[in-house]
């Protein structure tokens, strides 16, 4: 495997966050490769949010780097972090009730089309693509795709709201915030089941989740938080549930961010 080939999309070193005296984030690392899905986990209050927060946009950092596909980038806004191909879809999902799934699927991004000279939504277009995307890329079909948002099982809307952010083919990072909260158990293991869909592409999938049981069928490497800290980086499947618990609540620490040889990729070389 060339040296390319090995490269991380996505790598944020020394990440650091302070809200006035409150430091949110001290010197955290990530790194995230084309394919893989990263999970990130941590007790409420570890700084998974204001990591999150950081690379797309909504927080500025207070110290560290971000690099995407080894240049270095600044990512001083929502607008930007879009620009550079990073999409996330939140736990609350911003869905718009009163519009039709094709709608809030094109929210910001409607498609038109010119009508003697004169443009108008290409609402035919829009909803044609949108139930493609729905039904080829994620697996879910909607049955009546005209249906609003407030029809929509919760299952469906995490779809919905996968498929807005996928319909720019930029994308290169998909985050996803707590996609099984709340979902009854039929619908979590349809959601996990459009997650897998999206893996082994050529994007690379960050996973927010206090579900262990959704980490470990879907991560291939898993990261805790703890108190704004790198508690460690473990490969999903050279580790246990037990130890994962040990890192979140302290029992078990690499220390301060030094993860050793469980913080680097599957199957890539680790440097003695």
């Amino acid at each position: 495997m060339t040296e390319e080939a090995r490269a991380p999309i996505l790598e944020m070193r020394g990440m650091s966050k302070h809200f006035g005296g409150l430091q949110a984030l001290k010197g955290v690392d990530l790194s995230l490769y084309a394919g893989e899905l990263l999970a990130i986990v941590g007790d409420n209050g570890a700084g998974k949010s204001t990591l999150i927060k950081i690379l797309t946009g909504v927080y500025a950092a207070n110290e560290g780097t971000i690099h995407l596909r080894g240049q270095q980038v600044h990512i001083p806004n929502r607008r930007a972090s879009i620009e550079l191909g990073i999409e996330a879809v939140y736990q609350n999902l911003a869905l718009v009730d009163y519009l039709t799934a094709p709608q809030n699927v094109y929210l910001g991004n409607e498609i038109k089309r010119s009508v003697l000279g004169i443009p108008v939504l290409d609402n035919g277009g829009m909803r044609r693509r949108a139930a493609t995307l729905l039904k080829d890329r994620l697996g879910i079909s909607l049955g009546d795709i005209d249906q609003y948002a407030y029809n929509l099982s919760g299952g469906q809307r995490q779809a919905v709201a996968i498929g807005r952010a996928l319909i720019q083919e930029t994308v290169k990072i998909l985050i996803l915030d707590e996609p099984t909260a709340a979902l009854g158990p039929e619908e979590t293991r349809r959601m996990l089941e459009v997650v897998h869909r999206l893996k082994g592409k050529e994007m690379g999938l960050i996973m927010i989740s206090h579900q262990l049981e959704d980490v470990f069928e879907l991560a291939d490497r898993i990261m805790v938080l703890r108190n704004g800290r790198l508690s460690g980086v473990r490969t999903t499947a050279k580790t246990s549930r037990q130890e994962i618990l040990g890192l979140i609540v302290g029992a078990i620490s690499d220390g301060d961010g030094d993860v050793g040889s469980a913080g680097t990729r599957p199957g890539a070389p680790v440097s003695p």
